[in-house]
């Protein structure tokens, strides 16, 4: 986007400026606009999960004009109310994924095996914990911060081949990544699940 007297401008269009008409094609060409005086736009907003836009401001001081949109927190309690209805939902979900096990036992079938029964309870209890740190984010701050822990993922490296096609694992050179995980919906993973050859732990920073 671009910004000309005090005109935010989203797509290339043809410009009067000074009674001559600009082609849209100048939008292509950054030193053009920047002696026509049409600068870059860009906005700034807090997080739309957590603030609504407040009051709007311009600063085109700059090279680059910039548009910042003041935050106005939501209602906590509201927030709070959404994290818990997240997190019923997503463990009831993981639930009915493994209920089978415990209806084919009832009819006489197979037992449910011990590794899908610890993990039943292992829900139970997250869950159980999860709602209990809900309950304990009592500021929009604490909110942010459990819907957004940041966490290292350390995986294998990948072995190619000679002509580049992956090949296998590396038995010990890894590589870490870090990424931001929702606890609401942090569970133990489902022991049916399919295991990735490549993952090697994942903990909280």
């Amino acid at each position: 986007m671009w910004y000309y007297d005090s005109q935010i401008i989203k797509t290339p269009k043809a410009m009067v400026i000074s009674g001559i008409t600009h082609p849209k094609g100048i939008f292509r060409d950054s030193t053009m606009l920047a002696s026509l005086g049409i600068k870059p736009y860009r906005e700034t907003r807090q997080d739309s999960r957590y603030y609504w836009d407040g009051a709007y401001s311009v600063d085109a001081t700059g090279d680059e004009v910039v548009g910042t949109y003041a935050g106005t927190a939501r209602d906590v309690a509201t927030l709070k109310a959404g994290m818990l209805s997240k997190t019923n939902s997503y463990v009831a979900g993981l639930h009915v994924a493994i209920d089978w096990y415990w209806t084919r036992a009832a009819k006489g079938g197979t037992a449910v095996p011990d590794a899908i029964a610890t993990y039943a309870t292992a829900l139970y209890s997250e869950h159980e914990t999860i709602k209990t740190a809900i309950a304990a984010c009592d500021t929009l701050a604490k909110i942010i911060a459990y819907e957004n822990k940041a966490h290292t993922e350390t995986r294998k490296v990948a072995v190619l081949d000679g002509d580049g096609n992956f090949a296998s694992w590396h038995a010990s050179n890894t590589t870490t990544t870090t990424r931001d995980i929702d606890m609401c919906t942090h569970f133990s993973d489902n022991p049916d699940a399919a295991v990735d050859p490549a993952f090697v732990s994942l903990t909280a920073d």
